[in-house]
């Protein structure tokens, strides 16, 4: 197959498209459980009307029940089996410019008077407190919205014996290769009901489903003196069905990794010095997650937010926006709530904000930021754009919406060039696969990434496993280093279940993808 990048963002959605029986954003009838949809539907519109007795002059309302599985082995024994589920309504106001905001999980109308009573008094109490009041970006109503991720096969409807039976055979098919002596693996699966009201006019019921097989496999020396884990960084979580977890083939797999982690024992430690870097998908991910998806959410950048990753090197905006060399001119990196398996992928954000694909780095020049509605109108004089690109999310029914990561990219190139045609191109160089231990400023600026798997490459061939590989660099000229870039076929969907934002902390999940890339004289360090 041989696609354009112009063809590939069209489709927005190859890495996965094989998997996906339903498109994106087709209505899925009746998304909720039994008749619990209807009444929850009439709690929120009921708790909207009490806010604006209140005196809110905004408001919307969030009834969430989150499911959530996790299955874990060691060797021959299940070492957990957590089966969760929560709900709860929470109410956001905006009275007088200011946010007010109460949840409880008592679905009741009595309940919901109080809460919105509550969130309408804090808001009030607290005007004149923020720099500026609260101004929100517009939106269309959509008094009937429904949205389900597209998945075959509902992980909630697989056995908990066959999934175990999965995990311990992965385990058992890992410890046949000598000199492994650990086996571990796990299963999550997530499922996240919504239904949202607003005094803008929606009323939206969402069903997403998450989920991620994964293994750690450690290899010992015969001495005991040296030990080498694989971990399976290139199956990433997704937001598909349990058709992703078949996909991944752990049985199988399991061996190969065993047989890596017994190779790593062997590898010769590597010699620092500047390399041209060749970064498979599964390594580039987290580059992309850390030194892209966060410079670019506009409340770091505008200093509102610090907690957990700090602020950005992309500020001011307005001496950034459409000036701001991110990378060469082939570099084209996309912001997407509607990419297919996505983890952020969406119907609507929790604003009720239809989902939105948009350019962050277009041509290598930074072009836009992640917004909100509250955020929009910020930077609406730079960008020409005064809506939300829908990045509004909340993790539980008890948290407020905060601007969160949406699904980002980076683009293919025109050539449809694959991982052989990148090593065939290099003289002296490392190949990366994976994500290992890793850091970054509070700017996202000075960063250190290391891999699971590195390959030496020597005269356009791979020569060898090394290890104790990591490289440093600075975002902007690590990313204005890129000098080739693969095509479609080398794309790949990565991604994270665990990404921390916000005081109370709140737990996001982000896909990333990306072909594979070279990067030339990047500055590698021996870690041991």
């Amino acid at each position: 197959m041989s696609l354009t990048r112009r063809d590939f963002v069209k489709q927005s959605s190859l890495a996965v498209a094989s998997l996906a029986a339903v498109p994106v954003g087709t209505a899925a009838r009746a998304p909720l459980q039994g008749d619990s949809g209807t009444a929850w539907k009439q709690l929120c519109m009921f708790a909207l009307d009490a806010a604006q007795s209140a005196g809110a002059e905004y408001a919307d309302a969030r009834i969430v029940r989150t499911r959530r599985q996790v299955l874990r082995t060691n060797a021959d024994r299940v070492t957990a089996v957590q089966d969760m589920e929560s709900a709860g309504i929470g109410i956001r106001v905006l009275a007088g410019g200011a946010w007010g905001f109460a949840a409880s999980n008592r679905l009741t109308r009595p309940e919901c008077v109080r809460l919105a009573q509550l969130a309408t008094e804090q808001a009030k109490a607290t005007q004149g407190v923020g720099a500026q009041p609260v101004v929100l970006a517009p939106v269309e109503p959509y008094p009937d919205g429904e949205w389900i991720s597209p998945i075959r096969t509902d992980p909630f409807e697989v056995s908990s014996d066959e999934k175990l039976g999965l995990l311990l055979t992965a385990n058992a098919e890992a410890l046949r290769v000598d000199r492994v002596r650990f086996a571990q693996s796990s299963l999550e699966c997530l499922q996240i009901e919504t239904t949202f009201a607003s005094t803008a006019g929606s009323v939206i019921a969402q069903r997403a489903y998450r989920v991620h097989p994964s293994m750690s496999i450690t290899a010992i020396s015969a001495d005991g003196m040296d030990f080498q884990t694989r971990a399976s960084t290139d199956v990433a979580p997704m937001g598909l069905g349990y058709e992703h977890v078949e996909a991944a083939d752990l049985r199988r797999r399991a061996g190969e990794w065993a047989e890596e982690a017994v190779r790593k024992l062997g590898a010769r430690s590597v010699v620092p010095g500047d390399y041209d870097l060749i970064l498979a998908p599964s390594h580039l991910a987290l580059a992309v997650h850390e030194t892209i998806g966060y410079p670019t959410e506009l409340d770091r950048a505008l200093g509102y937010e610090a907690g957990y990753a700090g602020t950005s090197f992309l500020a001011p905006p307005q001496a950034v926006l459409g000036t701001f060399r991110f990378g060469p001119e082939f570099m084209n990196v996309q912001a997407d709530r509607t990419q297919r398996g996505g983890l952020a992928t969406v119907g609507w954000d929790d604003e009720g904000v239809p989902a939105d694909s948009w350019p962050l780095v277009r041509d290598g020049i930074f072009v836009d930021y992640q917004t909100t509605r509250e955020q929009a109108s910020t930077i609406a004089s730079q960008t020409g754009n005064a809506r939300s690109h829908g990045c509004a999310s909340a993790d539980a029914w008890y948290h407020m919406p905060l601007q969160r990561m949406p699904n980002v990219s980076l683009l293919p190139g025109e050539y449809d060039y694959v991982l052989d045609d990148l090593v065939s191109a290099t003289e002296r160089g490392i190949l990366i696969k994976g994500w290992g231990p890793y850091g970054i400023d509070q700017q996202r600026y000075n960063f250190q990434f290391s891999g699971q798997l590195c390959y030496e490459i020597r005269d356009g061939a791979i020569a060898g496993l090394v290890r104790d590989v990591a490289y440093r660099g600075r975002t902007p000229e690590f990313w204005n280093a890129l000098d080739m870039l693969g095509g479609p076929r080398s794309y790949e969907l990565g991604g994270t279940l665990g990404d921390l934002k916000g005081q109370p902390a709140q737990v996001h999940a982000v896909s990333h993808g990306c072909p594979v890339a070279r990067f030339r004289g990047i500055p590698v360090i021996n870690t041991a």
